[in-house]
């Protein structure tokens, strides 16, 4: 906006003043960034002579353009572009950067994809033949080992498969590549155990504290139905009766 409002100065300057006798005096300088150009006077003087009468105009004009370059930005930094070269190489590229006003910062390097490499030794194993080999080295990931246990198929252990390499595991879990996982997963179910058991309990005292009850209000109304009984024995004057003594024949 500002550069247009220049240009307009001049062009107005220029159709204004047409003979111009210029003291022109144009210098550049570049300091530091900054950069100033085009300053200087401009005087135009236009002389009339009519009738012995004398006419003097001066116009004066002044122009000065700055620019500074102060606030432009240092160039970025680029990261490195990375590649495997090869669509059987198990590894991947990683690069970054980082710049400031003043330094910038790029590197990168090559990692190498451990899940990538033991799916290619699983398969070769696999091609070979070897099949317990080839589920052992899949199982060392423990994602697929906790997959194994949990479809009941345990992984191999020393040359042991099924309930007898389960029985291993169990015997060591430290060996187990889920180990840390393991013992989160035991936490949880003794806790679970622990509370179904107190539950349980709970349920049990309560059953044995109800049939308690219902024993004594049995025992109650057994002995009032018995009370009542004797007491219309008595009432009736009803007697016990006694069996005679049994006849003993002798048949000798």
């Amino acid at each position: 906006m500002k550069f247009w409002l220049q240009v307009i100065t001049a062009l107005m300057v220029i159709i204004i003043a047409k003979p111009i006798l210029a003291d022109d005096t144009n210098s550049q300088t570049n300091t530091s960034g900054s950069n100033t150009n085009i300053t200087g006077g401009y005087t135009a003087t236009t002389t009339n002579n009519n009738d012995g009468q004398t006419n003097t105009t001066t116009s004066t004009s002044s122009t000065t353009n700055s620019t500074s370059g102060s606030s432009i930005p240092p160039p970025s930094a680029n990261s490195p572009s990375y590649s495997s070269m090869s669509q059987d190489v198990c590894s991947m590229g990683v690069s970054g950067s980082i710049s400031s006003g003043i330094i910038g910062f790029s590197g990168g390097k090559h990692v190498v994809d451990e899940n990538c490499e033991r799916i290619k030794l699983a398969k070769v194993l696999q091609d070979f033949g070897m099949k317990v080999a080839s589920v052992a080295v899949l199982c060392q990931d423990k994602r697929v080992h906790m997959a194994m246990e949990s479809a009941g198929t345990p992984c191999p252990y020393q040359g042991l498969i099924g309930p007898q390499a389960q029985e291993m595991w169990n015997r060591y879990p430290e060996m187990r590549p889920d180990y840390k996982e393991w013992l989160a997963k035991k936490e949880i179910v003794a806790k679970v155990d622990a509370r179904i058991a107190e539950e349980n309990k709970i349920e049990a005292e309560k059953i044995a504290a109800e049939e308690a009850e219902a024993a004594r209000l049995e025992a109650i109304r057994i002995e009032e139905e018995l009370l009542t009984l004797k007491e219309e024995n008595e009432v009736n004057n009803i007697q016990p009766i006694i069996d005679p003594e049994p006849v003993i024949i002798d048949r000798d």
